[in-house]
């Protein structure tokens, strides 16, 4: 990302492969995110944090890892990593679906997006300004 912040160092959690992991990462980025430059985007990091990491317990497996940075001026960044190298896929569901939207959040909220290797895993990460 470039310069990390001086007010808020970059943060990582390990979580357990459970569903009740996305609640953890929302407390996680409550604790961490930077107040300074990104108060604003909190709720949108949490939604997008929680569609992620769930997206990363059902499809992906462990280790789980959330991480967030900010370098004061291009954004706050939230990275989830898992076990499994598929890239996730955005999906197009029927209003009634009760799944399947996390992707498609992810693209239509965050300023930028995108997924790289991470070993015999990836990460999956999101830009808010």
């Amino acid at each position: 990302m470039g310069r990390v912040c001086e007010a808020t160092p970059a943060a990582e959690l390990v979580l357990p492969d459970h569903e009740g992991s996305a609640r953890e990462a929302r407390d996680f980025l409550t604790r961490a995110y930077c107040s300074v430059h990104h108060a604003r985007v909190l709720d949108e990091a949490q939604l997008l944090v929680s569609e992620l990491v769930t997206n990363a317990v059902r499809h992906g497996g462990p280790p789980v890892r959330v991480r967030v940075e900010c370098d004061g001026t291009a954004g706050l960044q939230v990275s989830v990593s898992d076990g499994h190298p598929a890239p996730p896929v955005r999906r197009d569901v029927p209003p009634d679906a009760e799944g399947g939207r996390g992707v498609a959040l992810v693209d239509i909220i965050s300023d930028r997006w995108g997924v790289s290797s991470a070993g015999r895993g990836k990460t999956v990460w999101f830009v808010l300004s």
